[in-house]
């Protein structure tokens, strides 16, 4: 009887890495946090002061205080409890321009892509049905005809000199 040796550990993580999946996460992983820092700069460097022209200041200066007196000095509290509800609207606008941009780049080009892909195969898939019923109904057709040829035994088959071969 031979047993059968389980995968050692080393060759189970080696499979891991090796395997596209590990690959791909890795790469998105990085391009993501690329991506969201030029995010981050577009929401911080444009839209807040855009946002912020309506208003007096840049969107990350808006605040409210819970407890008066409010004064901040060096981006800390001295007196007072503000909430800085600015900040969280910017990163909410950060957050919702990178979903927007990553969905509307890459989601939606990649599952049209994809779409297309799986109607090909489809349309590939029917075709190859249709020509494997067009040869089983060819199929039966000889078997019918063999099978009447030799119901009509001998000499009926319309062959010069009735061979029934």
């Amino acid at each position: 009887m031979s047993e059968k040796k389980e995968p050692s550990v080393w060759q189970g993580f080696k499979a891991f890495l090796t395997r596209g999946n590990v690959v791909d996460l890795a790469v998105a992983v990085v391009i993501g946090a690329a991506f969201t820092n030029i995010v981050n700069s577009v929401v911080k460097g444009v839209i807040n002061p855009l946002v912020g022209a309506f208003g007096t200041k840049d969107l990350d200066h808006y605040s409210s205080c819970l407890k008066d007196p409010c004064v901040v000095k060096n981006g800390e509290a001295v007196s007072g409890i503000p909430i800085m509800w600015g900040s969280v609207l910017s990163a909410t606008l950060s957050f919702v321009i990178t979903a927007a941009v990553v969905y509307f780049l890459m989601v939606l080009p990649m599952s049209k892509y994809l779409a297309k892909q799986t109607a090909r195969q489809a349309a590939k898939e029917g075709t190859q049905e249709v020509l494997e019923v067009t040869e089983l109904e060819v199929l039966k057709e000889i078997r019918d005809a063999l099978v009447a040829q030799r119901a009509a035994g001998p000499g009926e088959t319309g062959r010069p000199g009735g061979d029934a071969r």
